[in-house]
């Protein structure tokens, strides 16, 4: 072979990774879908809970790294705004396709130490953060 067909081979070779990359979705990763349940708030609110029966369905099931729950209007004046819920994973979490607002997830911490998920408030819309591996996802919420 000349220098002129390893030229045109590399440059095939090229061409097809750049399309590869750029154009398919061969490498990215699999966007989250996220969905919510509530259930029982009234019920729950009159015993004095301060947790809603609040859950969450995570499709596919997967190890979480990251879990943050936010009122949007927070979000629009401060993208750093506090979270009422922040948990991170140690190493390795389990994976998980379904989980309750403010109760523990097996290999998951609060965010900072001794911090508890604060109780939501109805009529404020939140936003659902979650971080798995490459994957990511969020979700708008609202108790009524």
């Amino acid at each position: 072979m000349t220098k002129k067909s390893f030229t045109l081979i590399f440059l095939a070779i090229v061409l097809v990774a750049v399309y590869a990359i750029w154009f398919t979705d061969w490498f990215k990763a699999a966007p989250l879908r996220i969905s919510h349940t509530s259930r029982n708030i009234e019920r729950l609110a009159a015993r004095g809970n301060a947790l809603p029966g609040l859950r969450f369905r995570v499709n596919p099931m997967t190890p979480l790294k990251e879990l943050k729950v936010v009122p949007v209007a927070a979000l629009a004046t401060n993208a750093n705004a506090m979270p009422v819920w922040h948990l991170v994973s140690d190493s390795n979490s389990v994976p998980v396709d379904e989980f309750s607002y403010g109760f523990d997830i097996h290999g998951m911490r609060p965010a900072l130490a001794g911090v508890r998920p604060e109780a939501l408030e109805t009529n404020v819309t939140y936003r659902l953060f979650i971080t798995a591996g490459r994957a990511r996802g969020e979700h708008d919420f609202e108790l009524q």
